[in-house]
């Protein structure tokens, strides 16, 4: 049987007895965090340009653009909220993807709920599905898919939004197994790109492309069910032989799913998750030894080599670039402690004192015989002061980086709304948090955007109304 065959008959077979306690309750943080992302990211510049090259016009189709008071066609919707949600770099991570995996299921399966009648149970069941699939293909193909160059996020991505699509369309096993297989052709996203405007667009692209390989199976579109193992398929081209296991995908399916372990990692700064440790280490060094900037001669940050490249950026160009240079969070979280939104935009990484702070700030890659070497998330800062003590702090991980050090619930809320109201009121961000809280229990997911668009005040108000 062909891996497309196997997967897709695993995708179907998910049912509402693999939605545990543990997959509601991260289910409901990820896609509550992934909303307010969509929401927070929809006036960036890259969003901006993207409606403008397609040309969305207000009222022209039955799917909310979160964010931006226009409607559009599913897949149109899904490319734009797709982008927003990770124009901002704010959005979670996965360990065994090497990438976000919520942000291109969410914008498939709102476009979807838009279109039907979905529940909220549905929708959770579905993104649960959308999570495995492209979360248990990374086990698969990584880290040397990540390392070649590809970006999880976009490349899996794909494959997460197409099952999650099939799910909410009713795919059969055999048409599931053409949507797999289209979507193949149409993994795509490169890291060499990273820090510029088609980064996020890596995202809307792979939402798009999932919802787009989904549609055209359910109408009877065909590919090659052998299009991931073929000698010319997924697997050897993306990886390489010698450096992928089909198997591993299918190891401990949905036993536990990924969602409830290794779960998501949720970011608390909006700048990449490769400069989170270091941060954190930095913070709490100073917050310890009771350090401001002008106590700090220097700062050394130290990280895992798989993490270091493509935070390496000594000077980075637009606000962009700065979220992916070590060396720029570093100097920032020096001046201003935790980064926040406001730290990446306009012509903040170009301040006289981040600049200045910039020179005292040193990066580096951990040697191959450091202990660190066996965790890809770990961090050293080393801090010199004007009395002459070097101070160094290591870490294991990033707050919010998975179960083991979570986010607290005050701090998810507090990102949450903080995301929210730079695009909707916050009352409407209020009753949002409520319905997504209870999603579960949703008769209809549709409220979500429904209030996104400001059309209800409450989810039961607005089920009642229907």
């Amino acid at each position: 049987m062909a891996f497309a065959n196997t997967l897709a008959d695993r995708v179907c077979a998910l049912g509402p007895q693999d939605l545990t306690p543990d997959a509601i309750r991260w289910g409901k943080v990820a896609i509550t965090d992934t909303i307010a992302c969509m929401l927070a990211g929809a006036g960036e510049p890259c969003v901006e340009a993207l409606e403008r090259a397609l040309r969305i016009e207000p009222t022209k189709g039955p799917c909310l653009v979160l964010g931006r008071g226009r409607r559009a066609g599913p897949l149109e919707a899904a490319l734009v909220n797709g982008t927003a949600a990770h124009a901002l770099d704010f959005d979670d991570v996965n360990k065994t993807m090497g990438g976000h995996p919520s942000a291109p299921l969410l914008p498939v399966l709102l476009a979807l709920a838009d279109l039907q009648d979905v529940s909220g149970r549905d929708l959770l069941l579905a993104y649960a599905a959308g999570f495995e699939t492209a979360c248990k293909l990374g086990r698969a193909v990584n880290f040397h898919h990540y390392e070649k160059g590809w970006h999880p996020t976009a490349t899996l991505g794909t494959f997460g939004a197409t099952a999650a699509a099939g799910r909410l369309l009713g795919l059969d096993p055999q048409r599931m197994t053409m949507a797999l297989s289209i979507a193949v052709s149409f993994a795509s996203g490169v890291k060499a790109n990273f820090g510029s405007m088609t980064k996020p667009l890596h995202v809307g692209h792979a939402a798009r492309g999932g919802l787009f390989a989904a549609q055209l199976a359910r109408e009877g579109f065909t590919a090659q069910d052998a299009a991931f193992d073929h000698r010319q398929g997924f697997f050897e081209l993306f990886n390489g032989a010698g450096t992928y296991d089909p198997e591993k995908a299918f190891e401990n399916w949905a036993a536990p799913l990924d969602l409830e372990w290794p779960a998501v990692g949720i970011k608390r700064y909006p700048s990449c998750a490769s400069t989170h440790s270091s941060i954190d280490a930095l913070l709490e060094l100073m917050e310890r030894e009771s350090l401001a900037n002008d106590d700090v001669v220097s700062v050394r940050a130290t990280i895992h080599p798989r993490r270091y490249p493509h935070v390496d950026r000594p000077d980075p160009q637009t606000p962009l670039d700065a979220k992916f240079s070590l060396r720029h969070c570093i100097a920032r979280a020096l001046l201003d402690g935790a980064p926040t939104l406001a730290h990446f935009h306009g012509e903040t990484h170009r301040e006289p004192r981040v600049l200045e702070a910039m020179t005292r700030v040193e990066t580096g890659r951990f040697p191959p015989d450091a202990p660190e070497m066996d965790n890809q998330l770990a961090a050293e800062v080393a801090v010199t002061t004007r009395d002459g003590r070097t101070l160094v702090e290591k870490i294991d991980q990033a707050v919010g980086r998975g179960p083991e050090k979570p986010v607290a619930e005050e701090g998810l809320r507090a990102k949450f709304h903080a995301c929210c109201t730079l695009a909707i009121p916050r009352a409407a961000s209020e009753r949002l948090h409520a319905a997504l809280s209870d999603l579960e229990n949703l008769p209809s997911a549709r409220v979500l955007t429904d209030i996104a668009a400001g059309k209800a005040e409450t989810p039961r108000r607005a089920e009642a109304a229907r």
